[in-house]
């Protein structure tokens, strides 16, 4: 894109959109994605940035932002890393849609903290920025958060499994996220919390980056170390359909509690089927449509959205236990993602 002539203003201009479209010629394969909605040049441009372009909760997220584009007359351009834990793609496309002269970007960021610098320098050039789903390290790096709780989404599947365990001893295993992302250590730390337990109960401890074929692998390896496994934690359930094949495969499946966290269309069938006991469904729909209202807020009338927005979230069980509030498996289809 850059060459030795010199380029118009108009030229550059035309350049940086280019960039932002570039995404797009690699999405096919690659994960990253960029698209449009709406046409009129007189519309707020708004750019969305998600963690990658496959995992369903993004895609819903995304499908939320562009209904609520085309409702407030926004333009939307969207792009995504490459791999859970692409900052430099994040980096590159925040840097693509400020020069393309977007009003506001939202994020999910990969990495919490190493995305910071990117988003200061956004920020600078008046570019409103609000995190979806995962907060920035320190959270007041973004002037907003639209996400769930995600402590209080740990702490409804640490209590769900406490209080189904009836007081038997616990041996737990918790499938984590990845070092450094904010969402990850809520959710455990949660769990936790909800659980009555400490780090020092948890046998076996493993990351999967929220993948099925790592849960999978992960589950494998905590029961090689301590076989007597009967609680899981699980970040998402991704990683909790992992596990539940890898106890499958051992015979295990119907005597260990697995728990975790997301409510996905898929998910909440494998509540409803047994695999998974219960789960704490969040609502990246909702998330992504807030998000867009305020940049064309910010756009019309220089509001500012700010502070952490709780976009919900609820324990998704067939089997209630005693003093958890929850809601069965037919509310959690009709109200999940994917």
């Amino acid at each position: 894109m850059s060459r030795t002539t010199r380029l118009s203003s108009s030229l550059l201009r035309a350049a940086a959109v280019t960039g932002v479209a570039a995404l797009t010629l690699t999405a096919c394969g690659s994960g990253s994605g960029s698209g449009s909605s709406g046409s009129g040049s007189g519309e707020v441009k708004v750019g969305l940035i998600t963690k990658t372009d496959t995992n369903p909760f993004f895609v819903k997220m995304k499908e939320g932002a562009e209904k609520a584009a085309k409702e407030n007359g926004a333009q939307l351009s969207t792009a995504a890393g490459k791999f859970d834990g692409d900052n430099a793609g994040q980096v590159t496309a925040i840097e693509n849609m400020v020069a393309a002269g977007v009003k506001g970007i939202l994020i999910t960021p990969s990495d919490s903290k190493a995305i910071v610098p990117a988003i200061e320098k956004a920020r600078a050039k008046g570019v409103l920025v609000i995190a979806l789903d995962t907060p920035t390290e320190p959270e007041s790096a973004v002037d907003a958060l639209f996400a769930t709780d995600n402590l209080k989404a740990g702490q409804l599947i640490g209590e769900y499994a406490k209080a189904a365990m009836k007081g038997k001893s616990a041996k737990i295993a918790a499938l984590d996220l990845a070092p450094g992302v904010s969402v990850g250590v809520q959710r455990h730390d949660g769990f936790l919390k909800g659980f009555g337990a400490t780090d020092k109960d948890v046998v076996c401890a493993q990351d999967t980056g929220g993948d099925q074929a790592k849960g999978q692998t992960a589950m494998e390896n905590c029961l090689q170390k301590s076989p007597d496994i009967n609680v899981v934690y699980t970040i998402n359930e991704p990683a909790a359909l992992g596990a539940y094949t890898a106890l499958k495969a051992k015979g295990r499946e119907k005597d260990v509690l697995i728990v975790s966290v997301d409510g996905g269309c898929t998910g909440t069938r494998a509540v409803k089927d047994g695999k998974i006991a219960a789960t704490s469904q969040q609502y990246p729909l909702k998330m992504a449509a807030e998000g867009v209202k305020a940049v064309v807020t910010y756009a019309k009338d220089g509001k500012k959205a700010s502070g952490y927005t709780d976009t919900g979230v609820t324990l998704i069980t067939d089997k209630a236990q005693t003093g958890v509030t929850s809601k069965d498996t037919a509310y959690g289809l009709e109200n999940c993602w994917g």
